[in-house]
């Protein structure tokens, strides 16, 4: 056991980063940020599959405060946003403060001195005023509970868990799931296999890509003049701030959806094909995928798109309800995140010995996403509620970072070893969200990863991302019990 952390942060991708530099810059260096995996980055280090690149344009998913005039391309590919989260982290001067290989498991909170008790997965004790999780919400793959599974006699694999020492090369691959990681994989791969079956259970709909790369002219200009860069990341931030096609009866939605239909018709006139990969539910109803690829690779010759369901894995391929067996030498699983199973993995226990887990109930929610009733001085990033309908993710990061630090100063201004948020801020703050969900496209009979297993909406923030920044610029006082005497070093 060491000396106690003024703040411990589960996990060192972009919200980890975020908030470690907001809390240098009112001099809280007391700071470490545990790391389950062998470096930084969280998502874009664990999704390394062929063709993984980022859907929000490059220099809008950058830190307001580490623009990136380097950037290759309108949109990014996963090795240069890690080397780009790499940089930041020495940049920011944060990486001296990450306990890489340290994967938390448990967090409980201690009334005597006001303290949080860690302990990882090998056994090591840590000790934190406050906790803060950024585990993001991509980081558990899920695994479909497929008959057979286990039964499959070639190499089978979790997208987000890509298997680098199997080659595919001339083999017959099966990939199950048609969502942001098959989009990007089956072009990736489609001229390196034999042939390809896709699964799909649901048509995504889907948006071209204008991804140009910046030229060199461009690049010098945005790092000799700063004010471009900025100027063209405005330009940026502004469209994608219009996107309100979450909410229910938006005209932009229907504008939208007609682009994506249209580029369905021009690009795949098979009526048979083209059928298959109509989407069957509303635009926005699930995620918006973009690209410019995907519709002429599963045209080739040897890809096969399959629609009727998995009725099994056997040894040699899958087995659909029809009776038909494929055979493959690999399947990939591109079956998305736990992405609702909020702090999955981590025993979170508050006061009275009350775990976080059966608080929620199959129901997480929290104050702005980020605090709970009974679980003082602990915070999450990328809680529930505050994934983006249509900006970049980072900016909502950013603004939680703010909001953690302002709560932090908040119980230094007061003297204060502890900030809890009440449960009457919290009530209130839950009937306001749920009567502004209702008013989203995602109430309106969708089902995706944005619900939980009895349908509610438990990912998706129902404003813009303005907004969210607004809300929680400054913590409101009122709406929060603070305690005892400070135990704070910083």
């Amino acid at each position: 056991m060491t000396e106690p952390l003024d703040v411990a942060i589960v996990g060192a991708g972009f919200g980890g980063l975020a908030l470690a530099h907001r809390l240098a810059e009112d001099g809280i260096d007391n700071v470490a940020l545990f790391e389950r995996d062998d470096g930084v980055g969280g998502t874009w280090r664990a999704n390394s599959y062929p063709g993984a690149a980022c859907d929000v344009p490059s220099h809008l998913y950058s830190l307001s405060n580490a623009p990136n005039p380097e950037w290759s391309r309108a949109y990014a590919s996963q090795p240069e946003i890690l080397g780009y989260v790499e940089n930041c982290y020495d940049r920011l001067d944060v990486r001296r403060k990450v306990r890489v290989g340290t994967d938390i498991v448990a967090a409980t909170w201690s009334e005597t001195g006001a303290i949080w008790q860690l302990c990882d997965r090998s056994g090591g004790r840590y000790e934190a005023s406050v906790v803060v999780t950024a585990t993001g919400m991509f980081h558990s793959p899920s695994v479909p509970a497929i008959a057979g599974l286990d039964d499959f006699a070639g190499s089978q694999f979790h997208s987000a868990r890509w298997n680098r020492n199997h080659d595919i090369t001339g083999a017959r691959v099966a990939i199950v799931g048609t969502g942001a990681s098959a989009i990007q994989i089956v072009p990736a791969i489609v001229d390196r296999v034999a042939h390809l079956d896709l699964y799909q259970r649901t048509a995504p709909w889907i948006l071209p890509r204008h991804d140009p790369p910046y030229t060199y002219e461009q690049q010098q200009a945005f790092a000799e003049h700063p004010e471009e860069a900025a100027r063209h990341r405005q330009g940026l931030y502004d469209m994608f701030e219009q996107t309100t096609a979450f909410l229910a009866g938006d005209k932009g939605a229907e504008a939208i959806a007609a682009i994506s239909q249209d580029y369905l018709k021009r690009k795949v006139t098979d009526p048979v094909l083209q059928a298959k990969l109509t989407p069957d539910h509303p635009f926005g109803c699930t995620r918006t995928l973009v690209s410019s690829d995907y519709y002429p690779a599963i045209q080739r010759d040897h890809v096969d798109l399959v629609t009727e369901g998995i009725e099994r894995i056997t040894p040699t391929g899958i087995r659909t309800l029809d009776g038909t067996e494929r055979p493959a030498d690999a399947i990939v699983l591109c079956t998305g995140f736990r992405a609702s199973d909020y702090l999955a993995g981590i025993q979170v226990t508050g006061r009275n010995g009350t775990s976080i887990h059966d608080r929620w109930a199959g129901l997480p929610r929290a104050y702005h996403g980020m605090a709970v009733p009974g679980f003082p001085n602990f915070f999450m990033m990328y809680g529930p509620n505050t994934n983006q309908g249509g900006n970049s993710i980072l900016l909502v990061l950013e603004a939680q970072a703010q909001f953690v630090a302002t709560a932090l100063e908040a119980m230094r201004t007061l003297n204060s070893s502890s900030i809890e948020v009440s449960i009457e801020a919290m009530e209130h703050y839950e009937r306001q969200l749920e009567s502004d969900l209702r008013g989203t496209v995602w109430a309106e009979g969708c089902r995706s990863y944005f619900h939980s297993v009895s349908g509610e909406i438990i990912t998706q923030l129902p404003h813009t991302s303005g907004w969210y920044r607004d809300a929680t610029q400054q913590i409101d006082q009122d709406d929060f019990i603070f305690g005892g005497v400070t135990c704070m070093t910083s």
